[in-house]
């Protein structure tokens, strides 16, 4: 007991200090409602106001801490200042080897009629469609000091907004966040959701690096031919061998070729297919923009897609440890502000 309670006090401390930091240019009474929300995650695993309000322990009824939380939530308006002083606050251990792992999920709300702006998402764990509910997307940076997941960018949004146009919009969006607040350092990396071609012309058209997992129907160019990928995947049994470890930590063996390509959308940009065996019958096929002389490439295989259930986990993290699809709040300012918040908590703890 004795050793909980000096390890709660050295985490409480140590989130005053970061919350110092991400609250500059922000009112007193903000900073206070912020660090009270951040540490109500923490020391009650809850996104829930009520289990938050208990965890602070206030010599006050319960149900005016849970009212004084909730109308700070819903007359929240200092997003853009957090966001900024969070990305100042993480900026140092961005780098060129840094993956940006760019991935979208949703909060299912079945049973939710009062929620404003409720729109319709498919169910990631059941492939449900059109079940109420709110999308979001992340954006997770792998860096070379920690071993857990930065969360660098995250968005709740709604598609009967007024403002929304599509889902490859949203996550133009955030590329865009992204380059302006780091540049064209690192490497995106995304999944095969979006092979896409409105993605490819991003990346070159900004000159940043990128690798994405490609569906099997797509077409390549190889050797001035139009081709399907799994077929050309299918010609190479793979001239490279590396070990890796499995979620279980055991170690396997992969092996892996890659190949000059072109997209039959730009065919002038000079791409690199990598194909990646041991991971099941259907090899994992890559499209990138990195050199094979980048070590780089070998750099983003190893730390994105032959690890990738790091960046699940992160996701999964989220949702269950936080219980997040539990949120009760109403408005979509209050359920954006949980989940930015919440975000940068995560932050804090990788």
């Amino acid at each position: 007991m004795i050793n909980y309670i000096k390890l709660s006090y050295q985490i409480k401390r140590k989130l005053s200090t970061f919350s110092k930091k991400i609250s500059k240019n922000i009112s007193r009474p903000k900073y206070k409602f912020m660090f009270q929300m951040m540490y109500g995650f923490l020391e009650s695993n809850s996104i829930l106001l009520s289990n938050i309000a208990r965890a602070l322990k206030e010599d006050i009824l319960l149900k005016k801490t849970i009212e004084r939380l909730s109308r700070n939530l819903s007359s929240f308006n200092e997003t853009d200042q957090l966001v900024e002083n969070y990305i100042n606050t993480i900026q140092s251990l961005i780098n060129d080897n840094t993956i940006f792992c760019i991935d979208g999920s949703e909060i299912t709300k079945p049973n939710s009629k009062v929620l404003e702006d409720m729109g319709t998402v498919r169910d990631g764990s059941t492939g449900e469609t059109n079940v109420n509910g709110y999308n979001i997307l992340e954006i997770a940076a792998l860096t070379n000091k920690h071993d857990m997941p930065i969360s660098v960018y995250s968005k709740i949004y709604s598609n009967v907004c007024k403002d929304f146009k599509s889902e490859n919009t949203e996550t133009l969006k955030s590329l865009e966040f992204i380059r302006a607040h780091f540049g064209n350092v690192g490497i995106k990396a995304l999944d095969r959701g979006y092979d896409n071609n409105q993605f490819y012309e991003y990346f070159t058209n900004n000159n940043e690096k990128f690798v994405i997992r490609a569906k099997r129907n797509r077409d390549v160019i190889y050797n001035g031919k139009v081709i399907n990928i799994f077929k050309l995947a299918n010609k190479y049994k793979g001239k490279y061998v590396t070990t890796v470890k499995n979620k279980a930590g055991k170690a396997k063996k992969c092996k892996f070729s890659h190949i000059p390509i072109a997209l039959p959308a730009m065919p002038d940009k000079k791409l690199t297919l990598v194909i990646i065996r041991g991971f099941g019958k259907i090899p994992m096929m890559l499209i990138t923009n990195l050199n094979p002389t980048d070590k780089r490439l070998s750099i983003a295989i190893l730390k994105v897609y032959l690890k990738r259930w790091k960046i699940e986990e992160y996701f999964r993290f989220k949702k269950q440890q936080f219980d997040f699809e539990n949120i009760r709040v109403r408005s979509l300012n209050s359920i954006s502000t949980i989940n930015l918040l919440l975000s940068i908590t995560i932050g804090f703890i990788g």
